[in-house]
């Protein structure tokens, strides 16, 4: 049995005498730590290397008194298994030599055997839970289907992703053809996941807020659904959607345990939204690190008094920035793990 079982409380709905909370990229560039392995490792190797996947997890954990630790992986992992050749590259991000343009380049891609060329993830997910032992609980990630599209069709970063959704409103067959391969693909990735011990999974879907309402239903959110179906039964599943706070009312009638929300809503209204019955999770601008720890603490008990602390997990926004100073990631956490209710 995990001893802090807090996080998996609020994923169940349950009284709890505070929220849970960890940070989205907890285990990353703003700790020393991880810049040491960073400065010998490249991204793609400390991925796919077990024991730096498992030690850069746990880094986070050793520092603050966080809920829950996070697999260190990419989304990019998945078209990587899929035979799509993304590199990171230095000043840039993600890169791929050959972006998906057509329609025969998308019927060339494969389904593969995730436990072929995933392996590497679920030894991590073993060497993690080692580390851990049974501590808090790990959680699982992929990115959505329409995410994972945007990078392999523009081909790296982008504001936009101009490039991507012309591909969908032009090509609409083949859009939707790589979007079900991509689906298929996370399904069985984070079922096995699953069946390796992660106590949770979460979906990030981080370029969802570019689509328009009727749009984010056609090109994402459907496929989202299809992996909370096929995942809901076997784990508590958590959708992410930066910028997707029109898409909350159709997000809860799905089977989904938790929603994320960035900081573009108010509490008040994701809750309105989401009929005051769905664990909420977030929603802190990570920009706001910068303030003095003082400041952090004060939003942070203002944050958890506006959402509530039950059917809460206390979070960034989006990821933590990489130059954050430490002492404002531990005062985030540590306003968390300290607030009291007001009496």
């Amino acid at each position: 049995m995990i001893k802090n079982d807090l996080y998996l409380k609020a994923l169940r709905g349950e009284t709890v005498e505070r929220p849970p909370v960890w940070m989205m990229r907890q285990a990353g560039r703003y700790l020393p730590e991880f810049i040491a392995l960073r400065d010998k490792y490249d991204f793609f190797t400390r991925c796919q290397t077990p024991e730096l996947a498992a030690e850069i997890t746990v880094q986070p954990i050793r520092r603050f008194p966080l809920d829950a630790a996070i697999l260190f992986s990419d989304i990019l992992v998945v078209p990587q298994a899929m035979g799509i050749d993304f590199k990171m590259k230095e000043s840039v991000g993600p890169w791929l030599d050959n972006p998906i343009r057509t329609a025969e380049q998308v019927h060339n891609i494969q389904v593969p055997d995730v436990n072929e060329t995933l392996g590497y993830v679920f030894d991590a997910i073993e060497l993690t839970l080692q580390k851990l032992d049974n501590e808090i609980p790990l959680i699982g990630f992929a990115g959505s289907p329409w995410t994972i599209l945007c990078y392999c069709v523009e081909g790296k970063g982008s504001k936009s992703f101009d490039i991507a959704k012309s591909f969908c409103f032009q090509q609409s067959e083949a859009a939707h053809q790589l979007l079900q391969k991509i689906t298929d693909t996370t399904i069985a990735y984070l079922k096995r996941k699953i069946e390796k011990g992660v106590s949770a999974v979460q979906i990030f879907d981080s370029w969802g807020g570019m689509l328009s309402p009727t749009d984010y239903q056609e090109f994402s959110w459907k496929y989202i659904k299809q992996i909370v179906d096929a995942l809901s039964s076997h784990t508590h599943v958590i959708v992410f959607g930066k910028g997707c706070w029109f898409a909350l009312e159709e997000m809860i009638t799905s089977n989904v345990s938790a929603l994320g929300v960035d900081w573009t809503i108010t509490p008040e209204l994701a809750r309105t939204f989401t009929n005051h019955t769905m664990t909420l999770q977030g929603n802190f601008d990570p920009a706001r690190l910068h303030s003095s720890p003082e400041t952090i603490k004060k939003m942070v008990n203002e944050m958890i008094n506006r959402f509530g602390k039950d059917r809460y997990i206390a979070n960034l926004g989006h990821g933590i920035l990489p130059n954050i100073p430490l002492e404002n990631a531990e005062a985030f956490i540590k306003a968390v793990v300290d607030w009291k209710p007001n009496i």
